[in-house]
C-alpha cells in the first residue's frame, strides 16, 4: 500500500511538471500544436517521476548497479512512457480534438485514465526484484 500512496504523491508532481510543460509550449511565441506539447511534457514528467520512484516509491528495491538502473529506466519508459505518452495522445485528440474540451481539462482527464495502469506496470514490471533479491 505504501508504494501505491507514494506512486501517487510524486505522480502529482509530475502532473504539476506536465501542465506547467503543457502550458510553456502551448503559450510560447512559438507554440508547438497540442499533440506534440503532449507528447514533450509527459516524457518530461516520466523521466522525472522515473526518479523520484527510484529514489522513494521503491527504494526498498535499490538498484544493485549502473546498468540495472538504466535497465529500470528503459523498461519504465517502455511501460511507463508508452502507456502515458500513447494514451494521453488518444485521450487529448479525442477530448479535444473531436469533442472540443479546453487542453487543461483533457489533459487531467488522460492523466488520470492511464495512472492506475501505470501503476501496476511500475511495480511489477519496471521496479520488479525477483525472490531472490528480494530476500536480502
Amino acid at each position: 500500500m505504501i508504494h501505491f500512496l507514494r506512486f501517487n504523491v510524486v505522480g502529482v508532481l509530475g502532473f504539476a511538471l506536465q501542465t506547467g510543460a503543457l502550458f510553456a509550449l502551448t503559450h510560447s511565441p512559438h507554440p508547438l500544436g497540442y499533440l506534440a506539447a503532449t507528447a514533450a511534457a509527459v516524457e518530461l514528467a516520466v523521466l522525472n517521476n522515473f526518479v523520484w520512484h527510484q529514489r522513494w516509491t521503491w527504494s526498498d528495491r535499490p538498484s544493485a548497479t549502473w546498468s540495472e538502473t538504466l535497465r529500470r529506466l528503459i523498461k519504465f519508459n517502455i511501460t511507463n512512457g508508452a502507456v502515458s505518452i500513447i494514451g494521453n495522445l488518444i485521450f487529448m485528440s479525442l477530448l479535444v480534438g473531436r469533442l472540443g474540451l479546453p487542453i487543461a481539462g483533457a489533459n487531467v482527464a488522460s492523466v488520470a485514465a492511464c495512472s492506475i495502469c501505470n501503476f501496476f506496470l511500475a511495480d511489477r514490471i519496471a521496479f520488479y526484484v525477483g525472490a531472490v533479491r528480494s530476500e536480502r
